[in-house]
């Protein structure tokens, strides 16, 4: 059974994820993809900060940070 798709943006704290793709092509997606947050990857968020911007992320066993508008470009399969 196939999980849900959401926004990297929308995932709750904690649950795992995996990377889909990402919602439009642009040059700020192929960073994200140098990044490491290629799709087929295990993400995870670890905290949003209190206005939402940045996330913090768990990815390839290290915590980054994105900006809200970096996660919004990221959709992400969570189990429903």
């Amino acid at each position: 059974m196939e999980g849900k798709h959401i926004l990297l943006s929308q995932m709750p704290i904690g649950q795992p994820g995996t990377i889909k793709g990402f919602t439009v092509e642009s040059d700020d997606c192929e960073r994200i993809e140098e990044m490491g947050l290629t799709p087929g990857e295990k993400v995870e968020v670890i905290r949003y900060a209190p206005l939402g911007d940045p996330v913090e992320i768990k990815i390839r066993g290290y915590c980054l940070s994105l900006r809200k508008a970096e996660a919004d470009l990221i959709m992400v399969t969570v189990a429903a």
